[in-house]
């Protein structure tokens, strides 16, 4: 794995099951948004099974002498491996933490060689998308993003099984934007527990969560009930726009608010003025808070 010169370029690693189309969909749709991509893994079960065996087959054809659509482009898979051998499934607990370690240590080589990721966990087994936004959470920062991708239903009868490999805008295909939290932008000690076990990350994450409890209880008693409202809307994971239709309030208001809210969040976090801060810092400070209160 080797990070392109090239410092706007991205990686996509997508979950792949029996729809080949769904990697396609997503790298025309990204390239589409004027995104380089250089590399693209996919993550996949055994090759045992011949429906992800033919997946993979098909995405061989597009990405043919590591071109994809006239771009230079490598395509990589990874299969997830027990003890060596290539799992057929995810059925016992054992196997999904074999699953989130192999999805870990890809996300850790790329992060640790420079990769800027997006991952898109439509495809293969829910698990491993499951996996991949539990490793993303403990790995990932805020320039990598996740997606989900829609499909309308009928245009999902014409490509289903990859057979049509794009799409054109009118086919109403979607990637939309998934909402993470990057825990170890704040926490970078969770990279180090992230290579021992879920069970040391989630416990470590339980015990840091505890200790802001306190400082997200004193902003939110400094604040008006509309202000935690519109922090609530914020930890929900919805933009400034969509705060804004969400709370059937102008947009310059829910932006007043926001200022009041971060003012508070500086106080009680004691971070400095030349710190940049955006209303991210709200979703992943006070996500778990505010289903609480």
């Amino acid at each position: 794995m080797h990070p392109t010169n090239n410092a706007n370029a991205a990686t996509l690693v997508a979950t792949l099951g029996g729809q080949p189309q769904i990697v396609t969909f997503a790298l025309d749709a990204l390239l589409a948004q004027g995104e380089t991509i250089t590399d693209v893994y996919l993550v996949h079960l055994s090759l045992a099974n011949p429906r992800t065996r033919r997946s993979l087959q098909i995405l061989h054809h597009e990405f043919r002498d590591d071109y994809y659509a006239g771009r230079r482009c490598r395509l990589r898979h990874v299969p997830i491996r027990a003890n060596g051998i290539e799992l057929l499934d995810i059925r016992t607990a054992a196997d999904a933490e074999a699953a989130w370690q192999c999805i870990r240590d890809l996300i850790a080589d790329l992060k640790s060689e420079g990769h800027r990721l997006h991952m898109c966990v439509s495809g293969g087994r829910r698990m491993l998308a499951l996996m991949a936004l539990s490793a993303a959470a403990l790995l990932c920062d805020h320039q990598d993003r996740i997606w989900h991708m829609h499909t309308p239903e009928e245009t999902l009868q014409r490509v289903k099984d990859g057979a049509c490999m794009h799409v054109a805008p009118a086919d109403g295909v979607q990637l939309i934007q998934a909402p993470i939290i990057p825990w170890s932008a704040y926490f970078p000690a969770l990279r180090t527990l992230a290579q021992i076990s879920t069970h040391a990350v989630q416990e470590q994450l339980q015990r840091l969560t505890a200790i802001d409890e306190p400082k997200c209880r004193q902003v939110w008693e400094r604040l008006t009930p509309r202000q935690q409202d519109v922090l609530r809307a914020f930890a929900e994971g919805r933009r400034p726009d969509q705060v804004a239709a969400h709370l059937s309030i102008s947009l310059s208001t829910v932006n007043t608010h926001k200022t009041v809210i971060l003012s508070e969040c500086r106080n009680a976090w004691n971070i400095p003025e030349s710190e940049p801060l955006d209303y991210h810092f709200i979703r992943e400070r006070f996500a778990r808070f505010v289903e609480r209160v």
